[in-house]
């Protein structure tokens, strides 16, 4: 199991600086990952007076501050951005960085707030359209080989975007969704990793382990005839900084399949967007199995 820590890219994450210093300071502790959130103002009521940073740039910053830590979004709504732009910007980082940038997409939420504020559709099935149909050419995209498409959303004459991305055939791609839902698990299936929610845990809450067993077991069953190639599952929640008593928390996790554990703050408290509280965790250092 590898260990990563999860930032928003809002309150004292929108600075640059203060992202590069928490990456750094990850790196330095041990963890293997850093992962931010890409929204544009998240909830609207909940974030009012917030300010937030761009996560590309931010992750700019934590990949000129360090050396080995992955770095990626958890996650980018692909039907927010323009494929191109955002390949672009994906590939840029992972010379950047020397590869280190790991993709983590879904569909992107409160839709009403970070896609109806700005006279962006917020109808579910054509932002699930638009996610499949933008990954399949940011793929494409990455190769660095000539694009052509007509789509149903996006149409291409005639590109090649270079440089094609260091990391080949392109970086490993994760998938986010709500668990039980199937369609964006059968989604994760077809790429290299599942980064599930749940409804019945919040973001720092750990899910039942019996419901992470059963989308387990779902995604196999999606990914026969892929079994040579490796797949990530990624799990998160508050570990104590007591490496025994972590160890007791996560280890039934990562018995059941979990390949990461992704290092989280409660959404209901102001540590989420809170410096302080993430510097402790990440100089206490991650969690050992």
């Amino acid at each position: 199991m590898r260990f990563s820590i999860n930032i928003p890219n809002f309150g004292d994450f929108a600075d640059a600086r203060t992202v590069a210093m928490a990456a750094a300071a990850a790196e330095e502790a041990g963890w293997d990952a850093l992962f931010i959130w890409d929204h544009m103002v998240h909830d609207k009521k909940e974030r009012q007076g917030q300010p937030f940073g761009d996560p590309w740039m931010l992750l700019t910053a934590a990949a000129l501050a360090t050396s080995r830590l992955r770095l990626g979004t958890l996650v980018t709504p692909v039907a927010r951005r323009r494929p191109e732009q955002l390949a672009r910007q994906v590939a840029t980082l992972d010379a950047l960085s020397g590869g280190r940038v790991i993709f983590s997409a879904g569909l992107g939420g409160p839709i009403a707030d970070e896609f109806g504020s700005f006279g962006e559709p917020t109808d579910p099935v054509l932002l699930a359209e638009r996610l499949d149909e933008g990954l399949d050419l940011l793929q494409r995209y990455w190769s660095g080989e000539r694009v052509d498409h007509i789509g149903k959303h996006y149409q291409v004459n005639d590109v090649a975007l270079l440089p094609a991305s260091t990391q080949r055939p392109r970086p490993p791609v994760w998938i986010a969704g709500f668990w039980p839902h199937r369609r964006p698990i059968r989604r994760a299936a077809r790429w290299d990793g599942v980064v599930p929610l749940f409804s019945t845990a919040g973001h720092g809450n750990l899910p039942p382990i019996d419901e992470l067993r059963d989308l387990i077991d779902y995604v196999g069953e999606h990914r026969k005839g892929r079994q040579g190639s490796h797949f990530e599952v990624v799990v998160g929640g508050i570990s104590p900084g007591d490496p025994a008593k972590a160890r007791d928390l996560i280890a039934p996790y990562a018995d059941a399949g979990a390949t990461w554990w992704d290092e989280r703050q409660l959404m209901t408290t102001a540590a989420l967007h809170r410096l302080a509280p993430v510097m402790r965790r990440i100089n206490q250092g991650p969690p050992t199995l």
